[in-house]
C-alpha cells in the first residue's frame, strides 16, 4: 500500500502529523513490509468514510477492519472523515482501531478536508449528514444536504481513484448520491449508489416472520425507489424458499396494508424502544451492500441497491438514483436483473412511479446544486423522510 501523497501536477493537502493517527502514520510504513503479507492477500484498497465519529460508523469501522465488508484475504486502509467539532472523537475512534490489532487493517488516517480524506479513494463511503433541525422543511433539509454532497462530489472528481465505488447513506441518500454524481462528472455514473439494503433486510425479515421460517429461505427481495415512506418493499416478486411470497403467506390484506408500512416505520419504531436511531444495522446493511458489489450473486437472486436509472429496462425516468434490483457477475460488475425475471403488476406499478415521482421533485429542488437552472422545491412539500432516520 501507497501512502497518501499529493499529484506532483499541483499543490494538494497531504497526510502528516497532524491527520496520521499513531502506530499507522508516525513509526509505520506500511509499503515496508508488503513483502511479508500472506501471498494469498490482496493488494490493499483505500477506503474513505465520512461522518467517521458517528454512531454507525462506531460499528461499521470495526466490521470494515475485519474484512467482513471485502474480504479475509483484503488489507485496507481507512481515511477518516470528520469535521472541526468532531476531531478529538476522530483520534479516539483511531486509539480503538489501534488496540483491536487488526491484521487487515494496514493505515488509518483522520482528516477534516474531504480532498484529504478522498485522495487516492477506491471506496468512500458517505455517511455523513446533516440532521434535521426544529421547524425544517424537506426542501430545506434537501438543500443543507445537498450543499455538503455537492463539496464531496467535487473533491472525489478531483482527488479520488477514477474507478471509486461510492456508498451515500447520508440522508436523504438518494437526492444526497444524485449531487455527488453530479458534481463528479469524471467518476462512471454507475459508481454511485445509495444503500437501501436495511430496507431489503427489514422486509425479508418481515416475510420470514409471517411465513413462519427463517430469513435465509427468502430471496429476490427487492425495495424499488426513494429510501422514504414511498419506497417500495416488493412482495409480489420476493420468494420464500422458492415459491412466491404472496403463494407462501397467502395473506394479500397483510401484504398490502401491514407489510409495507412495518418495513417503513421500523426505524421509528426501535427509536421507541431504546431511545436511538438503527445505527447499528445500518452498518451491518452497508456491509452487505459491499458485499454484494464485489461477490457474485447466488444464481437467480438479486439484491437492491438504488443506483443510477440511466438506460434501465423498466420505464423509470432517467437522471434518477433509484432503488432497483441488481445482481453481481463473475467479473464483479453489478447489472440490472432482466425485467424478463421480473412481475410488476398494477398495484406494484403504481408504487414505483409514486415514488419515481418524489425523486424526481427532489432531483428539481436540488437541480441548481450541478449548475441546472430552472429547478423548484414547489413539489417537495410532504413529509416523507422514514421515522428515525432523519
Amino acid at each position: 500500500a501507497q501512502r497518501l501523497r499529493a499529484a506532483p501536477s499541483e499543490a494538494k493537502p497531504v497526510y502528516g502529523q497532524e491527520t496520521c493517527y499513531g502506530i499507522f502514520c508516525n513509526t509505520y510504513d506500511v509499503s515496508n513490509d508488503q513483502e511479508d503479507m500472506p501471498p494469498t492477500w490482496k493488494k490493499t484498497v483505500r477506503i474513505a468514510v465520512s461522518g467517521a465519529a458517528g454512531q454507525i460508523s462506531n460499528h461499521l469501522l470495526f466490521m470494515l477492519a475485519s474484512g467482513e465488508a471485502l474480504g479475509k484475504d483484503q488489507p485496507i486502509a481507512l481515511n477518516l472523515l470528520g469535521s472541526e467539532r468532531s476531531k478529538e472523537a476522530l483520534e479516539g475512534v483511531a486509539m480503538e482501531l489501534e488496540d483491536s490489532l487488526y491484521p487487515l487493517l494496514r493505515e488509518v488516517n483522520i482528516s477534516i478536508d474531504p480532498e484529504q480524506a478522498f485522495l487516492d479513494a477506491d471506496w468512500a463511503l458517505l455517511i455523513g449528514a446533516k440532521p434535521r433541525g426544529p421547524g425544517m422543511e424537506r426542501s430545506d433539509l434537501l438543500d443543507l444536504n445537498g450543499q455538503i454532497f455537492e463539496t464531496q462530489g467535487k473533491a472525489l472528481d478531483k482527488v479520488a481513484s477514477k474507478d471509486v465505488k461510492v456508498v451515500v447513506v447520508g440522508n436523504p441518500c438518494n437526492t444526497n448520491a444524485l449531487i455527488a454524481m453530479e458534481n463528479a462528472p469524471s467518476i462512471p455514473r454507475k459508481n454511485f449508489t445509495a444503500l437501501t439494503r436495511l430496507d431489503e433486510n427489514r422486509a425479508k425479515y418481515q416475510l420470514a416472520l409471517k411465513a413462519g421460517v427463517f430469513y435465509t429461505s427468502v430471496t429476490n427481495t427487492t425495495i424499488w425507489g426513494n429510501h422514504s415512506t414511498t419506497q417500495v418493499p416488493d412482495f409480489v416478486n420476493a420468494r420464500i424458499k422458492g415459491v412466491s411470497a404472496e403463494q407462501a403467506i397467502s395473506n394479500q390484506e397483510w401484504l398490502e396494508e401491514e407489510f409495507t408500512p412495518k418495513i417503513q416505520t421500523r426505524g421509528g419504531a426501535l427509536i421507541k424502544k431504546w431511545g436511538r436511531s438503527s445505527a447499528a444495522s445500518t452498518a451491518v446493511s452497508i456491509v452487505d451492500h459491499m458485499r454484494s458489489m464485489v461477490t457474485p450473486t447466488p444464481e437467480g437472486d438479486w439484491y437492491s441497491m438504488a443506483v443510477c436509472s440511466d438506460g434501465n429496462p423498466y420505464g423509470i425516468q432517467e437522471g434518477l438514483i433509484y432503488s432497483m434490483p441488481c445482481r453481481t457477475n463473475e467479473e464483479g460488475e453489478y447489472e440490472l436483473v432482466d425485467p424478463a425475471e421480473i412481475e410488476i403488476n398494477d398495484y406494484l406499478r403504481a408504487k414505483i412511479q409514486k415514488s419515481e415521482e418524489e425523486l424526481s421533485n427532489e432531483r428539481s429542488c436540488v437541480q441548481h446544486l450541478y449548475g441546472v437552472a430552472g429547478g423548484s422545491c414547489a413539489n417537495v412539500q410532504e413529509d416523507t423522510m422514514l421515522p428515525g432516520e432523519n
